[in-house]
């Protein structure tokens, strides 16, 4: 006993009515006894599995839908890495230079020291810093101070 699948009659996406034919058909495989395709599109196969109860445009639309859906996650995907590329210069090119030293401490009501001040402060802890240095040395039993 052969196995063999009877489709019944349809109209096609032409709208063309075709009628009811057995798989396999006699200018076919004869493997091909399942019935295959779609509801509005159907054909003789070898695979149990190939037949979909829906029309063939709706597969399009099926199909259009994925890539429309793709296409807005790729563009969603290539903003967010242009976002974090252009926030990660950003943050990269405003970093400061030097370090920051804080604000100069002061009690309140004083004003601020000109440059000139400032400069004069500074030079003075140096002067300060290089006196003591040349001051090192050793005081002998006798309360003499010796240089080294």
């Amino acid at each position: 006993a052969t196995q063999s699948s009877k489709l019944h009659e349809y109209y096609n996406t032409e709208n063309v009515f075709v009628s009811a034919f057995t798989c396999p058909k006699s200018d076919s495989d004869a493997r091909a006894v399942f019935c295959c395709g779609f509801s509005d599109v159907k054909y003789c196969c070898d695979d149990p599995n190939s037949f979909f109860p829906y029309e063939y445009g709706y597969m399009w639309w099926l199909s259009l839908g994925a890539l429309v859906g793709l296409s807005i996650a790729a563009v969603v995907l290539l903003a967010f890495l242009i976002t974090v590329c252009v926030l990660c210069y950003l943050f990269i090119a405003t970093k400061p230079r030097g370090l920051d030293n804080g604000l100069p401490l002061r009690a309140p009501g004083m004003k601020t020291p000109s440059i000139k001040e400032q400069f004069l402060y500074k030079l003075s802890l140096l002067n300060a810093d290089s006196t003591e240095t040349k001051n090192e040395g050793c005081v002998s039993d006798s309360g003499s101070f010796m240089q080294n």
